[in-house]
């Protein structure tokens, strides 16, 4: 069965900033998810970017978003790819997200 977005999405929140502890989701780094089909399987595509240009959490979390994903059952191919812009601001944030962190 084909993987759907929704699906990618919820895999996602299993990723937490290490410093934050807010998920890539609520934080609005994830930028946007491509789904494609190939057999039996679905290859995934996720565009995200970091907190700062100089994130020192940077590979932990791509390798975090990759092994998500791959462990999704019918997972082809995964590709994550950042870009830093537009930049992250906090207003990419959820509202959960921001009252979490305490930002009213």
């Amino acid at each position: 069965m084909p993987i759907q977005e929704e699906t990618v999405y919820e895999a996602l929140k299993q990723v937490r900033d290490p410093e934050l502890m807010i998920n890539v989701v609520d934080l609005g780094l994830i930028y946007g998810v491509a789904l494609e089909a190939a057999g039996e399987k679905t290859n995934l595509g996720v565009m995200m970017t970091m907190t700062t240009p100089a994130c020192p959490y940077g590979p932990q979390l791509l390798a975090d978003v990759r092994d998500v994903l791959k462990a999704l059952d019918s997972a082809g191919e995964v590709k994550v790819e950042v870009t830093l812009s537009p930049p992250w601001s906090p207003e990419m944030m959820t509202e959960a997200a921001r009252d979490e962190l305490g930002m009213f």
